[in-house]
């Protein structure tokens, strides 16, 4: 996942970075991860295409229906509480929040945006399940349009493939010290 060509990682830098360091982690798309989704249901046209794009991801990397949940939230603002708890119930190995904060007239935007993004970082970090932020922040209807569209540069999908990434790495990386 990258913004641009002129920003991608290397085809060869993971791979490189590996023969010189002790220890090297990355994490693999598996289709045996269970994924919890948040879907925030303001500007709905705009979540539904996102989770479109997320059942889209998961299915393409072999998970079943059976181990996805989606729950709706009123709006981004709820988005992390809702992640946290499905994070903290054990039945999530990743939590992927969708949300659209379209910018407006006020600066409902810049608080709405801005504590989603934290609260999802805080339910993260409190229960150690990786949480995607696949909360689309956008100037313009235009924009979050075009990032929910069809096929793999809709960002639900993108969120998808990150979960289980992420989901994985965590899986393989050293537990906290006690």
């Amino acid at each position: 996942m990258t913004s641009s060509d002129d920003t991608a990682l290397s085809a060869r830098a993971i791979e490189a970075a590996a023969a010189r360091v002790g220890h090297s982690f990355v994490g693999e798309p598996r289709g045996d991860t269970r994924v919890a989704v948040v879907c925030a249901k303001f500007n709905g046209g705009i979540t539904e295409r996102l989770l479109d794009g997320v059942l889209a991801g998961l299915e393409a990397n072999g998970v079943k229906a059976d181990w996805v949940a989606v729950a709706w939230v009123p709006g981004a603002f709820e988005l992390p509480l809702a992640a946290w708890r499905l994070a903290a119930s054990g039945r999530a190995d990743a939590v992927v929040a969708l949300g659209a904060v379209i910018r407006g007239d006020t600066a409902h935007f810049d608080f709405v945006a801005g504590q989603c993004a934290s609260g999802l970082q805080r339910a993260a970090l409190d229960t150690g399940v990786p949480m995607v932020f696949g909360v689309l922040t956008t100037d313009t209807v235009a924009q979050a349009l075009e990032r929910s569209g069809e096929g793999a540069a809709n960002k639900g999908y993108e969120a998808a493939l990150t979960a289980l990434e992420m989901a994985d790495l965590v899986a393989h990386l050293p537990e906290p010290a006690r």
